[in-house]
């Protein structure tokens, strides 16, 4: 097995649209997602809410293997210091590759760019191998809903974490 090149980290256009769409559905598992897999006819991926200038891509050979969706964590001025990870997706091939670890410091440095001071995100506790990553680029566990969503007939915590930028 060949180790897979650096991935090229850039911000998304609106080009991107249906590979980003492609890769959200590959992507797609109860491990990370509370929403019901997706089915035809499909939602766009940028919406009037999240559009491109939200997204920072993975490509590698011109192929888009990744993604990390970067937002305002809520719409008040007294938050406007704080952005939100809403969306990590890394393609099956490329995962173990450092894409999603590449991905998370880009975020990192586009918030601290837009002036942030905190970044933040929320990840379901069963899922372990993002919570590892997270916790290895400094994110801590900040707060958890306990049991907060049914999943596949499991109850699930939601856990809230976050680090300075």
């Amino acid at each position: 097995m060949t180790a897979m090149p650096v991935p090229h980290i850039r911000p998304a256009t609106l080009v991107d649209e249906e590979a980003l769409a492609r890769l959200d559905r590959a992507t797609w598992s109860p491990l990370h997602s509370v929403q019901p897999r997706p089915q035809p006819p499909y939602e766009p991926f940028f919406t009037e809410r999240s559009g491109p200038d939200q997204i920072i891509v993975a490509e590698v050979a011109g192929a888009v293997v990744g993604y990390l969706r970067l937002a305002f964590a809520t719409p008040l001025e007294c938050n406007a210091h704080v952005r939100q990870i809403r969306g990590l997706a890394v393609a099956d091939r490329a995962r173990g590759a450092g894409v999603g670890r590449a991905l998370l410091r880009a975020g990192r440095d586009e918030a601290r760019r837009q002036g942030a001071r905190r970044i933040t995100l929320r990840v379901l506790g069963h899922n372990t191998p993002a919570r590892k990553l997270y916790e290895s680029e400094g994110y801590v566990v900040e707060g958890i809903l306990p049991e907060e969503f049914l999943i596949e007939g499991e109850y699930v915590d939601d856990v809230f974490m976050g680090r300075s930028v």
